[in-house]
This record gives C-alpha cells, structure tokens and sequence, in this order.
C-alpha cells in the first residue's frame, strides 16, 4: 500500500511538470492570450521591421489591441507589409500612427499604435498611413561615430 501511494504523488508531481512546461512553452510563443473573439484586419508598411516576429502583440498605451497576423515583402516598394489583427472591441480613427518598438533594452518587438484625431475610423482591410519603421542600434552607433569623425574638433575650432 505505501508504493501504491508514492507511485501516485509521483504520478501528480510529472503531470505538474508537464502542465507546468505547456504553460511556460506558451508564454514563451506568445500564444497565451489566444483572443477567440472577433476581429478585423489592418495594414501598416514599414522600411524596417527589425526582429519583429508573427503573434508580436499589438498595444495601444500600453494595452494589447490585438496581434500580428502576418509579414510580407512587398516588391514593388521594397517595404514590409505587416497585417495586424485587432480585437473589435477597440477602434482606431484613420489618422492612426503605428511605429515598431521594442520592451525594454533587448526585449520583444512590438506595434504600438498611438490614435490620431480623426472622425472616420480604420475598417477591416485599410491600412495605416503614417508608420514610424524600427530602430536599428546598429544604424544609431554608425551615424555617431560618422559624425564624431566628420565633427573631430567639435564646436571649439570657431
């Protein structure tokens, strides 16, 4: 009888290591907030995403709106076209502003969409207008240190 009762609590103790590995896999692939409700789609073309990633959350101060749904090259344009999934519950006016950023230092990226002012709201299929493409550190770093070398003495040389 005393095996039978550790078999068990060794039983519970791998069925809790499993669930607890499925929770920790889905937050990890951002499926953990698997929306089912209804929603409608959106476009925003960006020149550079940066490292953002299908199922990036969409927030709008500070709140998840909704998800990315897909990433596409355009051609033509030698642009990304992003299609972002947003909830119903949350519209969004025309003149809306999306912008790739990311958390914290090295963190995730993700869309951000600030709300403009503007009577008509986005409906399924519009795209977004005004976009602002991610920061690429590598970029930053190579402008300062080109100015730092065109600049060399600086403003005391006047």
């Amino acid at each position: 009888m005393e095996r039978s009762v550790m078999d068990l609590w060794v039983g519970i103790f791998v069925t809790a290591g499993i669930v607890a590995l499925l929770v920790l896999g889905l937050k990890v692939g951002n499926a953990s907030s698997i929306n089912l409700s209804d929603s409608y789609k959106i476009y925003a073309d960006f020149e550079n995403i940066g490292g953002l990633k299908i199922r990036a959350p969409v927030k709008s101060a500070g709140v998840v709106v909704g998800r990315v749904d897909d990433i596409q090259f355009d051609n033509k344009r030698f642009q990304a076209r992003v299609g972002l999934k947003i909830d119903k519950r949350y519209q969004f006016p025309k003149d809306t502003t999306a912008s790739v950023l990311t958390s914290g230092l090295l963190g995730e990226q993700y869309i951000g969409l600030d709300g403009g002012g503007d009577e008509a709201l986005l409906k399924d299929q519009d795209a977004i207008q005004l976009t602002q493409s991610a920061v690429v550190l590598e970029k930053l770093i190579g402008q300062f240190l080109s100015r730092a070398a065109e600049g060399g003495t600086g403003n005391n040389g006047k």
